[in-house]
């Protein structure tokens, strides 16, 4: 009896004594849980100031790096710690592609009309230069084509056009303008002067019962504008690309045929116009003054106080 006693008392403590353990495994489980959360928020945070301060680290030196100065600084064989900053100045590069592409556009536009009229400007030359004795038959072919010659006009007005636009800039007028904006104005002045020029013709011929004299007058003058667009083109080529004494050569090549042509048309003027009218040469120059040399020097004028 005294020994079922002692196991009953000895199981008791040793459940007892199973319960606490139990207890404290949990405590100390709880304890070591805690313990792992806390390193690994240290840990965490220990490595975002790490991350954090290689960053700032990183930010440092690469303000502090200088292209130019560790070219100094680091070459084995230059080596200055205070270098000598030269100033830069910008360079922009204004190309001419523009220029370009409408010097081939402006080939292209006499290609077609050269190809599409061929006749036509067999006849014009012809006309111009009296080399076919048919020239009232001629005349009369060129006056019932309509479309060519109206292509060929404003084949003239744009390359006479161009070529005041690069001579007008060349010689420092309208450079603060936007070129193809100088460019439109001289194409809408050019083509107010022959579209005035016309009208008061057709006017006076109209109002002193000469309207054959002022039509073929209006027909020689419009026929040398044609010859001058054609022999502006590879002018204005030159023009627009060369510098120096190229340049120069061009521009007093392109002076000497407008004159030229210029001169050719009062003389193939006076001599048509003579046969239907008799005048003096006298009248003829003061007409030639009146409307043809004091309009230039009014535009001349102009033009320096517009674009000076």
């Amino acid at each position: 009896m005294p020994v079922r006693y002692l196991l009953i008392i000895f199981f008791f403590f040793s459940a007892s004594f199973i319960q606490v353990q139990a207890q404290d495994s949990g405590i100390i489980q709880r304890d070591t849980a805690f313990i792992r959360h806390s390193l690994r928020i240290d840990s965490l945070k220990r490595d975002s100031l790490s991350r954090e301060a290689a960053r700032q680290d990183s930010i440092l030196k690469a303000r502090a790096f200088r292209p130019d100065t560790m070219v100094y600084t680091k070459n084995p064989f230059l080596q200055f710690h205070n270098p000598v900053k030269m100033p830069v100045s910008i360079r922009r590069w204004n190309g001419k592609e523009g220029m370009c592409y409408t010097i081939i556009a402006l080939l292209l536009f006499f290609a077609f009309i050269r190809n599409a009229f061929y006749r036509y400007l067999q006849d014009l030359f012809r006309s111009f230069f009296r080399t076919s004795i048919k020239q009232r038959q001629i005349k009369e072919q060129l006056l019932q084509s309509p479309l060519p010659s109206l292509l060929m006009n404003i084949f003239f007005m744009l390359s006479g056009a161009l070529f005041l636009t690069i001579v007008l800039q060349s010689f420092g007028l309208g450079d603060e303008m936007n070129f193809w904006l100088l460019f439109l104005y001289c194409l809408l002045g050019l083509a107010a002067i022959y579209l005035l020029k016309f009208l008061s013709l057709k006017i006076l011929g109209w109002i002193f019962q000469v309207s054959e004299s002022t039509d073929a007058y209006i027909f020689i003058v419009f026929t040398t504008n044609k010859i001058i667009g054609i022999a502006l083109l590879p002018l204005v080529m030159v023009l627009a690309f060369a510098e120096g004494s190229a340049y120069q050569a061009a521009f007093t090549l392109a002076l000497v045929v407008i004159g030229a042509c210029l001169l050719y048309r009062y003389f193939l003027a006076y001599s048509s116009v003579q046969r239907q009218i008799r005048f003096n040469i006298f009248h003829f120059l003061l007409y030639l003054s009146a409307f043809e040399i004091v309009p230039l020097l009014l535009i001349n004028k102009l033009l320096f106080q517009f674009l000076a």
